[in-house]
């Protein structure tokens, strides 16, 4: 089968230009001096293996407006983005490598598991835009939910309560509740109570 040039994009006509770059009246909801500050401590604290106890991580937090609950444990190597826009239950757990890339709120309700490597993204461009426009979502993930090691849960999605998100996957869209997600894009699998 041939290709014909409607089929194939011809990159002159694409005209992306990222100087023109649209973040569509986003803000990073705090002021430059904040950022910075967030910023050093996420890398030395957060995103490292200088500081091991969660009780202070969490007090860390709550200093920066995150509202985080009893026994939330933290393991090293975690990155936030910001965390006034982080919202945690009580008794969740943050996984060895996990990165929140919350540009809007995130919502980790209480006993959910954020496994190794997992990653929330609440933003992306969009690819159609000439501007390369900053397209951003919320994230909520329901309470007992499990995001397996090195998955992506991407932008506007919610988890329902119990639902698990399968190694490696990537979801896309809402996953329900007590449901198994698996693949790119994720895809219902079975019951989470089923054998």
């Amino acid at each position: 089968m041939s290709r014909t040039s409607e089929s194939v994009p011809d990159d002159r006509t694409v005209g992306m230009d990222l100087s023109r770059y649209d973040r569509r009246g986003y803000t990073p909801g705090a002021g430059v001096g904040k950022r910075l500050t967030w910023y050093i401590i996420n890398a030395l604290f957060f995103d490292s293996w200088l500081l091991p106890s969660s009780p202070i991580k969490r007090g860390i937090l709550r200093a920066f407006a995150a509202r985080v609950g009893a026994g939330v444990i933290i393991k090293p190597r975690v990155n936030i983005k910001y965390p006034w826009r982080l919202e945690v239950g009580d008794h969740s757990w943050i996984g060895e490598g996990v990165w929140i890339d919350n540009l809007v709120r995130v919502s980790i309700e209480s006993n959910v598991c954020l496994s190794q490597g997992a990653y929330l993204l609440t933003g992306n461009h969009d690819y159609r835009d000439l501007k390369f426009g900053l397209l951003t979502g919320e994230i909520v993930i329901e309470e007992g939910a499990w995001v397996g090691a090195k998955a992506i849960v991407g932008p506007g999605t919610r988890m329902g309560r119990e639902a698990v998100l399968v190694a490696g996957s990537v979801l896309s869209s809402d996953a329900q509740a007590g449901g198994v997600y698996r693949g790119n894009p994720a895809t219902w699998v079975r019951s989470r109570s089923a054998p």
